[in-house]
């Protein structure tokens, strides 16, 4: 997702200077007006704000303290991790920019790669209101919303709490088609109901689980991932982490977890989040798409 958030802020008029661990990542930012540089330090030494985009909340420590990203920084740098880490981990990141003279926001953001190519990501921050005020025109150049939530951490916290109202909502709509086929319901037929009725969600209106109904879905394209289904077993692990370690009674959520986690593992190390409806048919089951059924009544 960097790489086009980083193409955004080019055309929006940013001079942006990049580095990633992969070469092809950088040949393409590079084509996208990105200017090069051989390490992320040296990306770091002249910016007055750093983006960063990384995996998992030890990798955001290590590049910032390890590595020498914040030391390589102008002092009172802005620091802004669009990652998606524990809440702890991201306060860590905080701390450890403060302590070396800076400042920082956690910013992880919603939409997936199509939300990043298309510049309409949801922004979710922690962190002081300076801090997000001077940040805000960078944020609107990569998406079309973003909220200030509190205090560090408060971003990652929001981002967690929904994706795991995704994820448990990916499973609810994949559960209802695969009903629905057993019932002779037609994906059409379910999709205009559901749709326009108190089913809809994002999950079935956005990211379809089905062919046909939402033709840019992911599910049109043999689920190749537009957010992908080991993203989504990391993000509700790192929910079922908060659930436990807050007590707090989620019993979906913690199915979930459990669900995209052995998913993720298995036939959905490469696929789309919303491929999870192949699990609910069984492994040699088919996709199928049934006509709409006449023995079917009108709805009351």
């Amino acid at each position: 997702m960097g790489g086009p958030m980083a193409a955004n802020l080019v055309r929006a008029g940013y001079r942006v200077v990049g580095y990633d661990l992969v070469p092809e990542s950088l040949a393409a930012a590079e084509a996208a007006g990105v200017e090069v540089a051989p390490s992320a330090p040296a990306a770091a030494a002249e910016a007055g704000l750093v983006i960063t985009m990384l995996p998992a909340g030890r990798h955001v420590l290590a590049l910032y303290d390890e590595q020498g990203l914040l030391a390589a920084a102008r002092p009172g740098t802005l620091f802004l991790d669009c990652s998606t880490i524990d809440v702890a981990d991201a306060r860590a990141a905080h701390q450890a920019a403060a302590a070396a003279g800076h400042r920082a926001l956690d910013a992880p953001v919603s939409g997936g790669v199509m939300g990043a190519e298309a510049g309409t990501l949801t922004f979710m921050a922690g962190g002081g209101e300076a801090e997000f005020a001077e940040a805000e025109p960078v944020l609107a150049a990569m998406g079309r919303k973003a909220v200030h939530c509190g205090a560090a951490g408060a971003g990652q916290a929001a981002k967690i709490c929904n994706n795991m109202i995704l994820g448990v909502s990916m499973i609810a709509v994949g559960e209802a088609f695969v009903l629905g086929e057993s019932l002779g319901l037609s994906h059409q037929a379910l999709f205009d109901v559901a749709s326009t009725a108190s089913g809809q969600c994002w999950a079935l209106t956005v990211n379809c689980p089905v062919p046909g109904p939402v033709p840019t879905s992911p599910a049109n394209r043999d689920y190749r991932p537009g957010f992908a289904a080991p993203l989504m077993a990391k993000d509700l692990g790192l929910a079922a982490n908060a659930i436990r370690e807050g007590g707090v009674d989620a019993a979906l959520g913690l199915a979930a977890a459990r669900m995209y986690a052995a998913f993720a593992e298995g036939p959905g190390a490469e696929q789309d989040f919303s491929a999870i409806i192949r699990t609910f048919r069984g492994p040699s089951s088919p996709s199928p798409s049934p006509s709409p059924s006449p023995e079917i009544g009108p709805l009351s």
